[in-house]
């Protein structure tokens, strides 16, 4: 289906100015109104015989249409030649996908029917009509797994509120104690059965919160995952894996590994588990591969001194061989590895995709995988043997979309050390040539930009460069993909020369003939708002404009505002506020605000528990006493980044105003802050 440009579109970038005269003409390129409807691709099952695939697509609601909310997310079955079938569509959320060991059903959670509470449903592989299978009473079920014969399932959730809870709030007693009342969230074992009245079982005598949970390959053991309390931080920090016993309930083994910890898996045999985890306590990421040998419990690091990091990882299901997923530097790759190796062997090489989560046949020979590359976000795709097939194509439009050169830079800072990131074209691009460039700076800081689909609406990409602009992504020191060591190098730094490799990577772009270097300027959200206040402040002369998006201001309240003030200061900080003040301060934006001479946007959701929205507030505070040009604005019921499609389409049209004003219109005075939302209500109702 072709993308025909609307009247809605057209008034909107007449109104807004953010469109030239050219693209009036056609709509061949990525616009803040057709980047509001980009669908992805999320969880992937392949199915047991390996010849059909089962996935989760996420849908956009309809902006000016639909009642404000986040994506749907819809269940679809492709096949190995591609021939898609929807199964549960429209206004539905379906998550966790999985199938049942013959292949005839697909389980999932969801609310449907009218449901107050999440529960398990099933639905026919040939077709039919979903079928509640089991639902708890008067709580959500958060996740499951089923038993490898299909007998039994796994059930996470927390236990029912007291009904005495919403009468007590419907009277007023509504006092919130912040950290202490929270919920444990509880392992139940039941039958896998279809069971018509919601069951109240019995959960099993897990200390702590239990946050995940698999069946050994015999069903007699369990392997999971607690943490002392529902704490954020505690998850990234405190996070263990233990094997249960399922009939005497007791742990039989607990797997001594430090700092933060991902997934883990038994092998086909139950003779060892894959762990993912970090080195030590100061890594920042779960970018190690650990293999813990079940009747011992030893941990021991598989991929020693790798220079990458590991994102997802699935067992063979006929021998003890591994698959995973490793991110090196902008590119991934998929490999395999055995007991007793310390090196993997690849099967997709690096620059063919950007590998997502793993799930293998029975067989072993058909791999399925969301990927995405520069071209398209997340598709569904097929590896047999050592050829990775697309099967999916969510978005048809853009097919006639003209996307923008883009590739891999790497430089060396000004210490020698290697950097780059990810650097797109302005479209039509001519040699000779500067252009406005817009630095989208990731958050983390560990996290890493790579090589594939890298526009979305906090990210301006292939949006930006259809309106004349370069765009930069950097994986400045401290990002992920390239070994722990290097994730490392920003610690006890903050904002010194990781954000000092901002600047260099700009003046590259600047000697090598692209940017215009009196036309750049800085976005980013978390760490990444943290690098675009510190580009207007005490790096103002290298960025004429900035928007910063749920960002750091203040170092010092930034800690005693946040929910992972433990995880800052183990991998991020190296060091305690009260142990240097004056360090803290003069690390923070607001101590050098009265030298700013960038226009700084802030933008921010009310609802962050990571960057409290204070720190927006104070950051607007210290720009607007001083006589600085600035707006903040506040999105409400959102968190640590936007969710519902008002918000990040509202986001996307600020952030390229904001842009143009002052990289490509020269204009001193500050946008009108008001949009035109009723007008293209009205324009759209009339279309």
């Amino acid at each position: 289906m072709k993308h025909k440009i609307s009247y809605l579109k057209q008034a909107l970038a007449v109104s807004l100015g953010l469109l030239s005269a050219s693209v009036f003409a056609t709509d061949k390129v990525i616009t803040a109104e057709n980047l509001a409807t980009i669908q992805s691709v999320g969880q992937v099952q392949v199915s047991p015989s390996g010849d059909e695939f089962a996935f989760i697509r996420s849908v956009p609601r309809e902006i000016y249409v639909e009642k404000d909310g986040s994506n749907w997310g819809e269940l679809h079955l492709v096949n190995d030649e591609g021939v898609e079938r929807p199964f549960i569509t429209g206004k539905v959320n379906v998550r966790s996908i999985q199938w049942s060991a013959d292949g005839a059903f697909i389980y999932f959670l969801s609310k449907m029917n009218g449901d107050k509470f999440t529960s398990l449903y099933q639905i026919a592989a040939n077709g039919g009509q979903a079928q509640k299978v089991l639902s708890l009473k008067d709580t959500s079920i958060s996740s499951y797994t089923l038993s490898s014969d299909n007998k039994k399932v796994a059930l996470l959730a927390k236990k029912a509120k007291d009904k005495s809870v919403k009468k007590l709030t419907d009277l007023g007693f509504k006092a919130e104690i912040y950290e202490e009342d929270l919920a444990d969230q509880f392992l139940y074992v039941v039958d896998l059965a279809i069971t018509e009245k919601a069951i109240t079982p019995e959960a099993l005598a897990i200390k702590h919160y239990v946050s995940d949970v698999h069946f050994s390959p015999n069903n007699k053991n369990l392997l999971v995952k607690t943490q002392p309390t529902a704490l954020i931080d505690d998850k990234y920090m405190k996070s263990q894996w233990h094997i249960v016993d399922a009939a005497t309930q007791t742990v039989n083994v607990s797997f001594a590994t430090e700092g933060k910890l991902g997934a883990a898996e038994f092998s086909h045999d139950g003779k060892y588990i894959a762990i993912h985890g970090a080195e030590d306590k100061h890594d920042p990421a779960t970018g190690r591969l650990f293999l813990a040998d079940v009747k011992t419990g030893k941990v021991t690091d598989w991929l020693p001194n790798f220079a990458g990091h590991v994102s997802d990882f699935e067992w063979s299901n006929k021998r003890n061989e591994l698959f995973l997923v490793a991110n090196v530097g902008p590119q991934s790759v998929i490999a395999k590895i055995k007991p007793g190796k310390t090196s993997y062997k690849e099967v997709v090489k690096a620059g063919k995709l950007i590998a997502g989560r793993l799930s293998i046949s029975d067989s072993d020979k058909t791999i399925a995988l969301g990927a995405n590359t520069a071209k398209h976000p997340n598709e569904v795709f097929m590896l047999r043997g050592k050829k990775a097939s697309r099967l999916t194509n969510s978005n048809p439009w853009l097919n006639d979309v003209a996307l923008a050169k883009q590739e891999i830079v790497t430089i060396k800072a000004r210490d020698g050390v290697e950097i780059g990131g990810v650097l797109v074209y302005p479209l039509n691009h001519k040699e000779g040539q500067r252009y406005p460039l817009i630095m989208s700076v990731h958050g983390g800081p560990e996290s890493h930009d790579k090589d594939g689909w890298i526009t979305a609406y906090s990210r301006p990409g292939q949006l930006a460069a259809a309106q004349g602009y370069a765009v930069f992504h950097p994986n400045y020191r401290g990002s992920t993909g390239k070994g722990v060591a290097y994730s490392k190098l920003g610690q006890n730094d903050y904002a010194g020369k990781e954000f000092d490799d901002l600047v260099d990577l700009k003046n590259h772009l600047v000697n090598i003939g692209l940017v215009n270097e009196k036309k750049v300027g800085i976005t980013g959200g978390s760490y990444g708002g943290y690098a675009s206040a510190w580009g207007a402040t005490k790096l103002t002369k290298h960025f004429a404009a900035s928007v910063m998006f749920v960002g750091i201001s203040n170092q010092l309240s930034k800690f005693g505002t946040t929910d992972i003030s433990n995880e800052m200061h183990l991998v991020h900080a190296r060091s305690y506020p009260w142990e240097k003040w004056q360090w803290y301060l003069e690390r923070s934006p607001i101590y050098w605000v009265e030298q700013s001479e960038t226009p700084l946007l802030i933008m921010h959701g009310k609802a962050d528990p990571r960057v409290h929205p204070a720190q927006s507030m104070e950051m607007y505070r210290y720009m607007k006493v001083h006589g600085k040009t600035v707006r903040l604005v506040y999105y409400p019921g959102e968190g640590h980044g936007n969710k519902r499609a008002a918000a990040k389409y509202d986001y996307s049209l600020r952030l390229m105003r904001w842009m143009d004003n002052y990289l490509k219109h020269d204009n001193k005075p500050m946008p009108a802050h008001e949009l035109p939302h009723a007008a293209n209500l009205k324009a759209k109702k009339e279309a």
